[in-house]
């Protein structure tokens, strides 16, 4: 049986340059290639949960310009759903994107029609409703994250949270997220711990269940009756870390509303995200879920 997964976020036009270093501040450097590819986080992981086999809808804004008939396009492509993707005035979001040599990343976003995306429009209720698990990030504002959650809450869907771009989170929020995953960088901002077994602990404290990305250390699991789970990273050659996150979060919340268990499901995504971060690009590096199956095979 197919499940659905809801993606209540951002959707932007990505604008990426690839360097061989990224420029410090004042400095300008020469890039050796440019592109355009559809993104945001809350696009991108409707996208990753879209190719590892779930049913995904992404509910938020594009712009009236260019940028906005191609993102609706683009995710169409890919298998999202967007009945839920609403025109608001003005432009796109955008995201500004510098590559380096080692696939590092650094990223400036500009909200444009994001910031529309303030709260439920007519029939957002009712697409949350239907979902399996509802999937959030913090590209939009923090209003509209909390009407959509306290809306999942209501209707017993359960709640995926992205805390990023990292930010303070109110308790109010975090009663309605039955998984947070942070980044260890958002985990010390969300508890002012250092260190991530520290960070997880304070967290447990706000959240039943929370994993903990650690990039090329894996991930850290833990949930409420005690048990701390160390999941390893695969070790693949870094191309392009753009997207690993997304991928990771997207594939992980479509196992989770498929039934997976915790370990399980964190190791098919921690598979999806090797297999992205060996590619260009965002959405065009995403696995399905036979190159996932592939990958698992091969590596144990």
């Amino acid at each position: 049986m197919t499940t659905t997964v809801a993606v209540f976020g951002s959707c932007n036009m990505d604008l990426v340059a690839y360097v061989g270093t990224a420029p410090e501040r004042g400095e300008t450097v020469l890039g050796r290639e440019f592109r355009t590819a559809p993104g945001g986080k809350g696009a991108n992981q409707a996208v990753a949960a879209a190719r590892a086999g779930a049913e995904s809808l992404l509910i938020g804004a594009i712009g009236e310009d260019d940028f906005g008939g191609a993102l609706r396009e683009a995710l169409r492509g890919y298998g999202v759903g967007t009945r839920g993707l609403r025109t608001a005035p003005g432009s796109s979001g955008t995201a500004h994107i510098v590559v380096d040599d080692e696939g590092g990343n650094s990223i400036v976003v500009v909200p444009g029609a994001n910031a529309a995306v303030d709260g439920l429009a007519p029939g957002d209720a009712e697409l949350i409703a239907g979902a399996d698990v509802l999937l959030l990030q913090l590209e939009i504002p923090l209003s509209g994250v909390a009407a959509a959650a306290s809306t999942a809450r209501a209707a017993g869907v359960p709640v995926v949270l992205t805390p990023a771009p990292a930010a303070e989170l109110p308790d109010r929020l975090l009663a309605d997220v039955d998984l947070l995953v942070p980044n260890e960088h958002e985990a010390a901002v969300l508890t002012g711990r250092a260190g991530p077994r520290d960070a997880l602990a304070e967290l447990l404290r706000r959240v039943p269940e929370v994993v903990i990305t650690l990039g090329s250390a894996g991930a850290l699991h833990g949930d409420r009756t005690g048990e701390v789970r160390e999941v390893p990273a695969h070790q693949v050659r870094a191309v392009d870390t753009t997207a690993a996150g997304d991928t990771f979060v997207g594939v992980l919340a479509a196992r989770r509303a498929a039934g997976y268990d915790a370990l399980d499901a964190l190791r098919e995504a921690s598979a999806a995200s090797a297999l992205a971060v060996g590619r260009h690009g965002a959405m065009a590096s995403m696995p399905t879920a036979q190159e996932i199956t592939r990958f698992r095979n091969e590596r144990g």
